[in-house]
């Protein structure tokens, strides 16, 4: 759980920056990705005892569809955003923001539950 909170910590500092402006919107998403990757990895190993040590994206999705199935959706809308978010040429928008902080809070919630 630690390192989910380092990078929702992270993601923190960079919110209020990221929404509405061109300054560090890619940076949050990011963050939140990795936040959101670490929970379910927690969520995975509280619930099942194991989780997806490949990098699989499909993998985990699925190792946490087997825990908690409307968690697996919140995975799911992280992952899409992380190539935008990390590797193109073109700003996540704040409609993008906004769902990955949604996504990278529900699954912290739910680790710090579990």
């Amino acid at each position: 759980m630690s390192k989910a909170h380092q990078f929702a910590e992270a993601a923190a500092v960079l919110y209020d920056e990221a929404r509405g402006t061109t300054e560090h919107p890619d940076a949050y998403v990011t963050q939140a990705v990795h936040s959101g990757i670490a929970s379910a990895d927690t969520i995975c190993i509280r619930r099942l005892g194991e989780y997806s040590a490949t990098g699989a994206h499909d993998e985990a999705i699925a190792l946490l569809g087997k825990a908690d199935k409307g968690l697996a959706k919140h995975l799911v809308r992280l992952l899409g955003l992380k190539t935008k978010a990390g590797y193109s040429t073109s700003h996540v928008s704040n409609a993008d923001i906004e769902a990955a902080r949604r996504a990278h809070l529900s699954l912290l919630e739910s680790a710090d539950s579990t």
